[in-house]
Parts: structure tokens; C-alpha cells; sequence
């Protein structure tokens, strides 16, 4: 054991993992055991696409770790961003690179809607399941199809699906073993964490200050931050990131302040109610999770790093110049040395080894 006590402190906030099951109040069919087993059929049948070619799990593959291992996701084009993981979403604040949904249910529409992805319109879904094997299992959770707007429809089937993905949890890994052993105060259990990953963890929660957005047992705050990754697309083209996202939000219908919400105090809508555009939300995304992390290459909202080994390269040779002048200032070039950049990303893997 390497780690001093006020390290051993900072990495018992890491845990403990997995956390306690919540369900989403906003959506009436989480944890609903006939909801999840629907979403998990929708969530690979093709129905979901208006034209029959393509499901959520062409882009999110779960022999992938529902990624699909390219730098921008492939549609009817190729998008602007990077395929997301689905680990881990119960419980999160903000969805998407940007954020422009408030749940789980309403980030689905997203892709159900865009004709760039499913291209679905609110009438087609409810037309689709009408056809639909799905028809009567949809009727168990909602009643008869046909008494629906085509809208409630579509809203439905977004939080059939959403009562699937919650259910992707990742598992404890020799990280959550290290860092319970550790609460229970059994260094010789500990001491079986291998020496370079407590050598990542020192710089992970110390002088890489890589803690300070990668927070909590699920290793993200869940919020916005500049990465001083290029948010150019193209020549004349950007990626306005939280900016965009903002803007989508506050335009939706689909947020827990609206009324497709089935929670009737609408938890957690202060949020939505709150935010605010400022100029430093341009090009900043939301921080992803570092748990099975290391599966799911490559990196950053636009895909531009391939491995953990440029993610740590980045971080160390960070260009200060992309950073906003405005921002946070929490990031700078850290002078790893190799063997510092091994270690590192030794850390890393053990988030994913579950």
C-alpha cells in the first residue's frame, strides 16, 4: 500500500458500487419487469427505424458495449458526434454530449425522431405499432393502442425503451474491491491492487486533478466542462456543444417540467427551470463516465482519440490555447513521464474490468 490517508480519503468517494436501484418517477413503467423485457426486443428490432434498416443497437451494439467503435456514429449519414455508451444512465441529470434532454425517456426521442438516425415522425411510431408483433405486450403496460394521440405513442415506447437501458449497470471492478477494502480498513486485501493502478489512482486524485469533473462512485459530475478538444467539424461548421444543448432543452416539450412527465410533483424539474445560457457553454460537453471506459474507444464527443494512451496524451500535452479564456481554468499540461502516462492508464483500466 502506497497511498497516504489523505489519498485513501479522497478515494473512498469513489464508492461504494454499484449504487442502490432508483427508479425514474418520471417514467411510469421504470422498473416495470414487462417494460424492460419490451425495451430490450425494441431495442434491437428495426421497427424503430421508419424505414425498417436499422435499430438502436445498430449504432449501440451490446457486443460493443453498446458503442460501435467508430469516431462519429454512422446513420442514414455520419453524425456529428460520438456513439455513447448506455452504462450507467439511471440517475443522471442531463443526457446526450450536450444535454438537451432532462431524462432518460426524452434523450430516446432523440434518435427516434431524427432523420438523420431512426427518422421517425410522432405519427409513424403509433402507425408501426399498430402493424407491430409488439402490439400486445404494448397494450399490457399502456391499454389500446388506438385510443392514444400518436404523440403519447411515441412518448410511451421512448420510456419503454429508457426502463430497458436503466437496467445497464456495469459490475464492481478491482478498483470497487481496492476501495472497499480499504473502507474496511483491510490493507491486506488492499495490498493485492496492483502498485502501477495506485500510482494512476495518486495522479488521478492529485496533481492530474482528473477528480475534479471524473467525481463520485461513477467517476463523472454528470456536468459540462472544456476539454480543449477542436470543435470545428468542418470548414465552416462547429459543434456549438452545451450551447446547442441549452437551446434544445429550453425549446422542448419532452422535459420533467413539461407534460409528458408522469411524476406529478416534477421532481427534479428545478433544473431545466434554472439554466441558463452563458458564452462559456459553447463547445463544452458532458463529462462521461469512466466505468468500462476503457471498452469503448475511441474518445471525446467527436471520436478523435483512439485509445487510453492518447486520452492520458492529451491530458498531459493539454493545449492551453483551446481552452476558453473564460473558463474554468482547471486544466494544464502535466508533465507526465512515461512511466507517470503507463500508470495512468493502468488506473483507467481497472474501472473496466468488472
Amino acid at each position: 500500500m502506497i497511498l497516504s490517508e489523505e489519498e485513501i480519503d479522497r478515494t473512498l468517494r469513489h464508492g461504494p458500487w454499484p449504487p442502490a436501484v432508483t427508479l425514474d418517477p418520471s417514467n411510469r413503467v421504470s422498473g416495470n419487469a414487462n417494460a424492460i423485457a419490451l425495451g430490450e426486443v425494441l431495442f434491437s428490432d428495426p421497427v424503430l427505424s421508419k424505414d425498417g434498416a436499422m435499430s438502436c443497437s445498430s449504432c449501440h451494439q451490446p457486443g460493443r458495449d453498446f458503442t460501435d467503435g467508430v469516431a462519429r456514429a454512422e446513420g442514414r449519414k455520419t453524425l456529428d458526434r460520438n456513439t455513447q455508451a448506455l452504462w450507467n444512465l439511471a440517475g443522471q441529470r442531463w443526457f446526450g454530449w450536450s444535454g438537451d434532454s432532462d431524462s432518460l425517456w426524452a434523450q430516446n426521442l432523440t434518435p427516434l425522431l431524427n432523420p438523420a438516425e431512426m427518422g421517425h415522425d410522432a405519427h409513424s411510431v403509433q402507425s408501426a405499432f399498430l402493424e407491430s408483433a409488439h402490439r400486445p405486450e404494448y397494450e399490457v403496460l399502456f391499454g389500446d393502442l388506438s385510443l392514444e394521440s400518436a404523440l403519447e405513442t411515441t412518448v410511451n415506447v421512448s420510456k419503454v425503451l429508457a426502463a430497458y437501458i436503466e437496467t445497464l449497470r456495469s459490475g464492481k471492478t478491482s478498483f470497487d474491491h481496492f476501495r472497499d477494502a480499504l473502507a474496511q480498513g483491510d490493507m491486506k486485501m488492499a495490498a493485492q491492487y496492483p502498485e502501477p493502478a495506485q500510482r494512476g489512482l495518486q495522479i488521478f486524485i492529485g496533481r492530474g486533478n482528473c477528480a475534479f469533473c471524473h467525481s463520485g462512485p461513477a467517476f463523472t459530475n454528470g456536468e459540462f466542462h472544456d476539454a480543449a478538444v477542436p470543435y470545428l467539424l468542418k470548414q465552416g461548421r462547429v459543434d456549438p456543444g452545451r450551447a446547442e444543448g441549452i437551446d434544445r432543452l429550453l425549446g422542448s416539450p419532452f422535459t420533467l417540467n413539461g407534460d409528458f412527465t408522469d411524476d406529478p410533483r416534477k421532481s427534479g424539474a428545478w433544473a431545466v427551470r434554472n439554466v441558463r445560457f452563458q458564452h462559456g457553454n459553447f463547445g463544452i460537453f458532458r463529462v462521461p463516465t469512466l466505468r468500462r471506459a476503457a471498452r469503448t474507444s475511441p474518445y471525446m464527443h467527436d471520436g478523435s482519440l483512439p485509445d487510453l494512451a492518447a486520452v492520458v496524451q492529451h491530458y498531459d500535452k493539454i493545449d492551453m490555447g483551446r481552452l476558453h479564456s473564460d473558463g474554468e481554468a482547471i486544466l494544464r499540461p502535466l508533465g507526465l513521464s512515461d512511466q507517470d502516462a503507463e500508470n495512468l492508464e493502468a488506473f483507467l483500466k481497472t474501472l473496466s474490468d468488472d
